[in-house]
């Protein structure tokens, strides 16, 4: 098989890397959001919910909570697992992994932000909701973007995991490779697709950053 052609089955591969990149971010940056003000909330119950939530989710390893998500439905409730299983666990496992690390960065984001602040737009007659908005989000937002950006950058390497069920992206496309091919040449390939995927990230995120300098500290 000649490069070109192991090239177009990576690409395909990468297209799948691709998606679960994507939807992660779709999923768990939203869904963060929730995730910290539960953290910081004054109800205890709560606050030690989302606590337990980041903890678990933080200390135990993706591809762990990615068979748990799997075999769960079938071992647990007896639901039939379908061809469909495999993907739905891998980007469920996903967003609820990140989420809770993005959760923590917007926390210490939101923390970072002098109290001073809240109380000068209590006193011009701002809402909660007005002060936090207009505000605070902007200044949290160029405070977390290195911290989310380190994250971003991760999880295009942790995407490679999924091969661990058996979904097939580019990585798990590049070891069938090596092992029919019985040659390295597949990982270089990915290798480079990997490291030129992270390093348009790494612009794009410059980019963000770059536009907001003007939330001067």
């Amino acid at each position: 098989m000649d490069i070109t052609t192991m090239t177009g089955m990576l690409v395909s591969g990468f297209g799948t890397t691709l998606q679960i990149f994507l939807l992660t971010l779709v999923g768990s940056i939203p869904l963060a959001i929730p995730v910290a003000l539960a953290r910081m909330s004054r109800i205890r119950l709560l606050s030690w919910a989302a606590r337990a939530y980041i903890s678990v989710l933080r200390g135990t390893p993706l591809m762990l909570q990615m068979f748990a998500i799997y075999f769960a439905p079938y071992y647990v409730f007896g639901i039939q697992l379908t061809p469909d299983s495999k993907w739905q666990a891998c980007i469920v496992a996903f967003i609820l992994n990140y989420a809770a690390y993005f959760a923590e960065i917007y926390r210490s984001g939101i923390q970072s932000i002098p109290r001073g602040q809240y109380e000068a737009a209590e006193v011009l007659g701002y809402s909660r909701s007005q002060t936090f908005w207009r505000i605070v989000a902007p200044q949290v937002a160029k405070r977390i973007i290195p911290a989310m950006g380190n994250e971003i950058i991760t999880l295009v390497k942790d995407t490679s995991l999924a091969f661990s069920i058996g979904v097939a992206e580019m990585f798990s496309t590049a070891k069938a490779l090596v092992a029919s091919q019985v040659s390295m040449v597949p990982f270089a390939i990915a290798a480079a697709f990997y490291w030129v995927f992270n390093f348009l990230v790494e612009l794009a995120l410059g980019a963000v950053e770059k536009k907001m300098d003007y939330y001067h500290d």
